[in-house]
């Protein structure tokens, strides 16, 4: 069934059947009917960043940038669910035409640029959901606040997604803001960071609980780079890293049609490039700090290597958007069906 509805949806334009795609599923949570048509995976709990997820799969940011659809979302399986990017104020992202599907690589190229309502507008949603599962709010920098005040556009959207999200994911790794990405290096990471810790620990004193903070990296760095951004994380006392973000790479799309566009790079391609900053990762934080991982995961298989290679949680976006929710289950059979030291 849903390969005749992405069939049908992929005749739309790719930001069309989007925008269509996320108004579907926010109204089937509404009436209840995603849960019955979704044959919901397994229990397989997970318990990081001292929160247990329902199963290791989650739903990566960038599909439900607003919060439109979180309780649609949450109906179809996944273990835990991160909206966002959001910025403090309402932007419209980069012009149009900005999302590329190349089918035959399983892949997709955005440029959207932080298109999104704004904060104020996400936390509205959340607070009208009825999801009670985990919650990450995907958070980064308006595109023309400079580089230099970055911080102080992180700073106000963690004061205001605090109190509501399970764990805040620190965006610095978008390929499609300009200058963002110079944020994951040398001294400008580490002052982004103790800000951030700072901040941390204010809100944790007001609210009287501590939300986790994870930090978003990039595949594309060198792994003497991953290194060093694992210590600088580690130093600062984040919670979670996640990898990976898109990629400016364009192996495995040589040649198709729309594999010149600008912009960041998912789906299958990015597989191998996202495991191996896993890897990367796992191998120099020896379990100081857990690994969430996206990037590539088109089969359940694709899954079980990156909990494999050292990440405790998945996340899913363009291999759900070719699969749709079978994958989800699929990924925590897959999961499932790893030998326990492996998991």
């Amino acid at each position: 069934m849903y390969t005749l509805a992405r069939d049908l949806l992929f005749k739309l334009s790719p930001e069309t059947s989007h925008e269509l795609s996320l108004d579907l599923i926010g109204a089937g949570g509404r009436l209840g009917l995603n849960r019955l048509v979704c044959k919901q995976p397994s229990a397989l709990p997970v318990k990081i960043m001292g929160l247990e997820f329902a199963n290791p799969v989650g739903l990566a940011a960038g599909l439900d940038k607003n919060g439109d659809a979180i309780d649609g979302l949450s109906q179809l399986g996944f273990g835990f669910i991160e909206i966002g990017t959001v910025t403090p104020r309402p932007q419209p992202g980069n012009p149009k035409p900005r999302l590329f599907r190349l089918p035959e690589a399983e892949a997709i190229i955005n440029r959207m640029g932080f298109n999104n309502h704004g904060v104020d507008h996400l936390l509205a949603r959340v607070e009208a959901m009825h999801y009670r599962g985990v919650l990450g709010i995907n958070i980064g920098k308006n595109f023309d606040t400079p580089v230099e005040r970055a911080v102080d556009d992180y700073l106000i959207c963690l004061a205001k997604v605090y109190p509501h999200a399970s764990y805040v994911t620190v965006n610095v790794s978008s390929p499609n803001t300009p200058g963002l990405r110079s944020l994951q290096f040398g001294d400008s990471l580490k002052q982004l960071l103790e800000a951030l810790r700072l901040r941390q620990e204010d809100l944790a004193q007001l609210y009287g609980k501590r939300v986790p903070l994870a930090i978003k990296i990039a595949p594309d760095m060198s792994d003497e780079e991953t290194v060093q951004v694992a210590h600088a994380l580690v130093d600062a006392g984040m919670d979670a890293v996640i990898a990976t973000n898109t990629t400016l790479g364009r192996a495995g799309v040589e040649g198709l049609q729309f594999g010149d566009e600008a912009g960041g790079l998912s789906g299958a391609p990015v597989r191998d490039k996202s495991t191996h900053t896993v890897k990367v990762l796992a191998s120099e934080l020896a379990g100081r700090l857990p690994i969430i991982a996206v990037g590539g995961i088109t089969e359940g298989r694709d899954a079980a290597e990156k909990i494999a290679a050292g990440a405790s949680l998945v996340q899913l976006y363009s291999g759900f958007i070719y699969k749709g929710p079978a994958l989800i289950r699929e990924a925590v059979d897959a999961i499932a069906a790893l030998p326990k030291g492996a998991r």
